[in-house]
């Protein structure tokens, strides 16, 4: 247990198995860099307080800088026995710098160095995931686009309901990763805060310049209370939730695709490369990915409710149990940038089957809303005109026949005298999509409009 930072009060220390036990290397060893330029920032805001000598700050910097490009390029390798990556590379800096690598913890606990880290890496890392959204964003607006004018059924309770058009059910995608980009853009802004100057709980009685070390980090300013600087992981939660609910819109939109892609449906054909076959027979060609990315939706629910589980039963200030937080929040991160990566390749590499999409919606009476609706604008209370399309819905299925048009314009006024010859032209599945131009609705210049927005708040021209 060589330069564990902690051994100087027990005089029986932890055996071997139970000091792996403990050990958070194996997780936090990604925090490497970012504890590297935490701990450069610290020492140098050392210097200028006079809290160290100014050469020595120098030292430390210059052999700090030394290590970090070592293990950039893998001319260091991280101990895995180590404790954590901070026990790490201060054992290191110890081993190079001698006493004068002891001094850069004056100041600080590794209570509000892990806070440190964390926040620090993330920083770094949102950034990246929205990247990856935006450009899954970007893929999923262009066929969208492509595709404004498509009929397809729109379904609800799994039953077809209604016309609309493939690029309006796109753009619903669409519409909801709009708002998970959001989501981590605004959790950014409650990043920050730096914890460094926290302590354990009660900050320092060395003359830190908490502003100033905030500052040179990259953040807005230092953390208002130090107890609640190394007790808060609202961060950490409010990343998962974003991590969580983007991984469920992937899986309902993955489960489209997996319902489509069937035989029963057939409205989309996805690429070879993006399928896998049966190792028994012959002929499958399996969603496999799309169902992968359902599947690991779990995984980022799973982590939300264990940081939630984790941190509901802590008392206030730092506690060991905060070490389980990193594994749970990586994997989240991780698993959100590799299904964002295979789902845009997915998603903009599938042809779509759009005669297929449109003759779906002659059958199963999809025209039978518009039908009422003709009759309202005729004057008739809607509850009256949805009884006359109901019952005309009826007498076709009675009589075998698939969709409202099929009946005779003296049969339809035997439930309503309103009905009209001009009745036939609005009932076409594409007459129905043409007439709901609505803010928001499945019209094809609307879904432009709506694919036009979307683009805006992105920031990209339409």
């Amino acid at each position: 247990m060589a330069g564990v930072l902690w051994a100087g009060r027990l005089e029986e220390k932890p055996g071997a198995e139970a000091f792996a036990f403990q050990a958070s290397i194996a997780v936090d060893r990604r925090l490497a860099l970012d504890d590297i330029r935490g701990s450069r920032v610290h020492a140098a805001m050392l210097g200028r307080q006079g809290i160290i000598p100014p050469e020595t700050a120098a030292a430390l910097d210059a052999e700090l800088g030394r290590i970090a490009r070592e293990l950039e390029s893998g001319v260091l390798e991280i101990d895995e026995q180590a404790e954590d990556i901070h026990s790490f590379i201060e054992g290191v800096l110890t081993q190079r710098l001698g006493d004068m690598g002891r001094v850069v913890h004056a100041g600080r606990s590794r209570n509000d160095q892990v806070a440190l880290d964390f926040r620090l890496y993330l920083k770094r890392v949102v950034p990246e995931i929205s990247i990856e959204l935006a450009e899954t964003l970007r893929v999923l607006l262009d066929r969208a686009e492509e595709h404004a004018a498509s009929v397809m059924p729109g379904y609800t309770h799994l039953q077809r309901a209604q016309p609309v058009t493939l690029g309006h059910h796109l753009v619903a995608w669409c519409a909801g990763l709009e708002r998970d980009y959001s989501r981590f853009n605004d959790a950014l802004s409650r990043l920050e805060e730096c914890p460094l100057g926290a302590g354990a709980l009660a900050g320092s009685t060395l003359p830190l310049d908490r502003e100033a070390v905030a500052r040179d980090l990259g953040f807005g300013g230092p953390t208002l209370n130090s107890m609640d600087s190394v007790a808060d992981r609202d961060f950490a939660l409010e990343l998962a939730s974003a991590c969580a609910i983007l991984m469920t819109h992937l899986s309902r939109f993955c489960e489209d695709i997996i319902l489509w892609a069937s035989e029963e449906y057939k409205f989309i054909d996805l690429a070879e490369k993006w399928s896998t076959g049966s190792s028994i027979m012959p002929q499958k060609k399996n969603p496999d990915f799309a169902e992968l990315i359902r599947g690991k939706a779990a995984r980022t629910a799973g982590n939300l409710t264990t940081l939630i589980t984790l941190l509901k039963g802590l008392p206030y200030a730092y506690d060991k149990d905060l070490q389980e937080d990193k594994e749970a929040l990586f994997d989240s991160l991780d698993t959100v940038r590799s299904c964002l990566r295979m789902f845009r390749g997915m998603a903009g590499s599938a042809v779509f089957n759009t005669p297929r999409m449109e003759a779906a919606c002659t059958g199963g009476f999809l025209e039978a809303t518009d039908a009422a609706e003709y009759l309202v604008r005729k004057g008739l209370p809607f509850r009256k005109a949805h009884e006359a399309a109901a019952l005309a819905v009826r007498d076709c299925l009675a009589a075998g026949q698939h969709t409202i048009a099929e009946r005779t314009l003296e049969e339809l006024k035997a439930r309503s005298d309103l009905f009209e010859a001009d009745l036939y032209a609005a009932l076409s599945p594409r007459a129905c999509v043409e007439a709901r131009n609505l803010p928001g609705g499945p019209a094809p210049q609307e879904v432009r409009r709506q694919i036009g927005v979307l683009r805006g708040k992105m920031g990209w021209a339409s």
